[in-house]
């Protein structure tokens, strides 16, 4: 599974309130799960970024 569809599957199991926590800071901006989603989906350089910080974490594989 590619880092997308495994963000898109963990964005999926998340509860409605947490996907308002932030999750991300890319160049001093907070991302939060939502902005996060909208970056990846639109294959945005931001969601790459944002992708290659949460494999860094750990949060994805």
């Amino acid at each position: 599974m590619d880092k997308k569809a495994q963000f898109l599957k963990t964005y999926a199991n998340l509860p409605q309130a947490s996907r308002e926590e932030i999750v991300a800071v890319i160049g001093k901006e907070p991302y939060t799960w939502q902005s996060a989603k909208l970056e990846i989906e639109h294959d945005t350089p931001i969601g790459k970024e944002i992708l290659e910080f949460l494999v860094n974490l750990k949060i994805l594989s």
